[in-house]
């Protein structure tokens, strides 16, 4: 009798049987109920036990494990293959001179190999034997007559032996010149490809190296070396190298660059979390810049392990060239609940990201494109009509300027008006996101199983997604006082808290994302964080979160020429560097006015947009002069202004226009676009001084405009 035992192994369970004592055997049962017996994989006495626990190993090698892989391959092999092509092409009069040069000291070996058979020098012997005999005994008639006969024998014999040789290529000759002219070259070919063969030597080359030359070159032991040296490896005593990585993968080419993964030794006390922090330390071992390896943690949903890292090390700075265009500069529409195309990764892999409950931060130097990666974002959502879009940019400037044909809300600038217009959008923002929850509330859960927008709410309760953008956050937060900044950082940590579930998505931008500008309370709840090159170490933390930096996520590793390029983190162990898709100022204007014309279709151009003179007039297709234009959105938030901060606000959008704007000429301007003053003086917190009225200026505008 067996008791039975089963047991996971490699993943399968195996059964094993066990002797039970007699004296606990019971009486047997019926056949009728005995149960099944299972013959055991893993017995003792089975020879077959180990092989059949093996797991099964992959059929095939790693590149051809995917379609992905296979077509990076392919690619490879067909720019390979035209590489060399060309690389050999015009190499081709050089190898002819090099093949003519070796089939003449062919046949000059030939002629020497050949020269002891002509001259029949398996006679010589003979006949110089016999000669020194003849010498040694002159009078010896019949060695005399031997020598004789010896040396007519080899003299017929190179006679003859010549004139075959003779006719032989004269009749080759004739030949070559009587036949045609492919007949020629084949001859010439099968003449000369033995002489050159003949002709070569033992370090003799004809082609010249035929494989491009890589910029990176790794192995095994070169990569060991490398984590030796950063002292991620230990090293053996005396002669012996000890430990080394085992690698799962490669090394092995992979697109422009090398594919490695590899698992750390057991016993060494060391982690994937090591190795990621020591990215500079390898990158100097294997000789290129840390920009160009690309490392990451493999998971166990990946089959990974604490253990077990993935490497890539790119021949060159993979975020160098033409900037990507963004495919939002093409498409018509977008869905917002769909990932938003962001740019692409190191080896080209396209990257998107999906925002919906999500809030995202992004940060950076100046003039390293994040204000354009930010747009990215906020312009998926130009092509949804069923998202409405609140923007505020501390900065004033012309960067969200477009915005004005499509925004529910826009501030410009963080002057006083600015700051309370501000305060206003965001206290717009908290009722509305309380007046969803309580919507949200009231449906059944069939319509709303988890207490969150979906699609179906958003026409059904005309429940648009909320983009709520701010650029430059710092300028609003330094130009606070701190009641008020207090009271806008709560509002913005409620917005970003609980706003996703109501259908909100937090865009926030800032240059200086210290605890003064953007307090932590703030960034930690952020979901979605990017950042641009940053000075050091510790601003990349500020951005991305801390500890990223020694995780991996370093934007201080990036060089001013990696405008536009920025390190992606999406997850607590997530995290990509990222070339971002570029969308310039003159399309990003585009997708406003086709946002715009998206919304009047489907009823939902609202707020601010709807009542814009410049964007209606943009939208009917009527001029209206730039001055015009200029001061209108500079005096978005105010129904009155004073000149003087009027041609300051003029100077903030477009220096080079405005710089040299003295009053006297600013009134000139507006005079001959049409603008009638009611009045030249303003009053404003009980100061009278020369400025302008709003409705003056609107007044210049053509009245049809309003009315679309």
């Amino acid at each position: 009798m067996t008791d039975v035992d089963t047991r996971p192994v490699n993943g399968h369970t195996l059964t094993k049987l066990h002797p039970i004592p007699p004296e606990l055997v019971g009486p047997p049962l019926p056949p009728a109920v005995a149960p099944d017996t299972v013959e055991a994989v893993d017995r003792p006495d089975n020879p077959l036990a180990d092989w059949l626990t093996v797991p099964d190993a992959p059929v095939l090698p790693a590149w051809a494990r995917s379609a992905a892989s296979i077509r990076a391959n392919v690619t490879a092999f067909v720019r390979l293959t035209w590489w060399q092509a060309r690389y050999h092409g015009i190499r081709t009069p050089k190898y002819l001179v090099k093949t003519l040069l070796l089939a003449a000291r062919g046949f000059y070996r030939a002629t020497v190999g050949l020269w002891p058979t002509l001259s029949a020098q398996d006679h010589s012997a003979v006949v110089k034997a016999l000669r020194a005999q003849s010498k040694a005994r002159p009078e010896d008639v019949e060695l005399a007559a031997r020598l004789q006969l010896a040396h007519g024998i080899r003299t017929r014999t190179r006679r003859w032996r010549f004139g075959a040789a003779a006719t032989a290529v004269a009749a080759a000759t004739i030949g070559i010149v009587l036949a045609d002219p492919l007949v020629q070259a084949g001859v010439a070919a099968a003449v000369v490809t033995p002489l050159a063969h003949l002709g070569r030597g033992k370090d003799t080359v004809l082609l010249d190296q035929g494989a491009p030359p890589l910029r990176v070159d790794m192995s095994a032991q070169q990569l060991n070396d490398a984590l030796r040296a950063a002292g991620l490896l230990k090293s053996g005593r005396g002669d012996e190298e000890g430990p080394r990585v085992t690698c799962t993968m490669g090394p092995v080419r992979d697109g422009r660059g090398w594919a490695v993964i590899f698992d750390l030794p057991r016993g060494g006390g060391k982690t994937a979390s090591d190795v990621l922090a020591k990215r500079e330390v390898i990158a100097q071992e294997l000789g290129v810049d840390e920009i160009q390896v690309i490392m990451s943690r493999v998971r166990a949903a990946k089959g990974g392990n604490a253990g077990r890292v993935s490497m890539w090390v790119a021949d060159d700075d993979p975020y160098l060239g033409a900037p990507n265009p963004s495919p939002l500069a093409k498409a018509q529409t977008f869905s917002i609940w769909d990932p938003i195309p962001f740019g692409q990764d190191a080896r080209g892999n396209r990257i998107e990201v999906p925002v919906m409950w999500q809030s995202m931060f992004f940060g950076g130097l100046p003039r390293r494109g994040k204000t354009f990666t930010q747009r990215l974002m906020t312009a998926a959502g130009l092509l949804d009509p069923y998202v409405r879009h609140y923007v505020a940019d501390g900065k004033g400037g012309a960067d969200w300027m477009p915005m004005r044909a499509v925004a529910h809300r826009l501030v410009m600038g963080a002057e006083d008006d600015a700051i309370e217009a501000l305060k206003a959008m965001l206290a717009e923002l908290l009722i509305e996101m309380e007046r969803r929850f309580a919507i949200l509330r009231e449906l059944p859960t069939s319509l709303c199983p988890e207490g969150k927008l979906t699609p179906e709410i958003v026409k059904l309760k005309n429940l648009p997604v909320i983009f709520v953008t701010i650029d430059e956050l710092q300028e609003y937060f330094t130009a606070m006082e701190k009641d008020d900044r207090d009271q806008v950082i709560n509002d913005l940590c409620r917005i970003a808290r609980r706003g996703p579930a109501a259908g909100f998505v937090s865009n926030f931008a800032s240059q200086r994302p210290d605890a003064e500008s953007v307090p932590t309370k703030l960034r930690e709840i952020i979901t979605l964080r990017y950042s641009t090159q940053v000075v050091d170490k510790a601003s990349s933390d500020m951005v991305l979160g801390k500890g990223k930096a020694a995780q991996g996520a370093d934007a201080s590793v990036l060089s001013e020429d990696h405008v536009g390029t920025g390190v992606l983190v999406t997850g607590p162990a997530s995290y990509v560097t990222v070339r971002a898709d570029y969308l310039d100022g003159v399309e990003f204007t585009k997708l406003c006015t086709t946002g715009r014309t998206l919304r009047q279709a489907a009823g939902q151009l609202t707020g601010d947009a709807a009542g814009d003179v410049t964007a209606a007039a943009d939208a009917a297709g009527l001029k209206i002069p730039a001055i015009l234009t200029d001061v209108l959105e500079v005096m978005r938030h105010s129904v009155r202004m004073f000149t003087t901060d009027l041609i300051a606000g003029l100077v903030n959008i477009d220096e080079d226009t405005y710089g040299d704007y003295s009053p006297e000429r600013l009134a000139a301007e507006l005079e001959a676009a049409g603008v009638k003053r009611t009045s030249k003086q303003v009053k404003i917190g009980g100061v009278a001084l020369a400025g302008y009225q709003r409705r003056d200026i609107e007044g210049a505008a053509p009245l049809e405009t309003l009315l679309g």
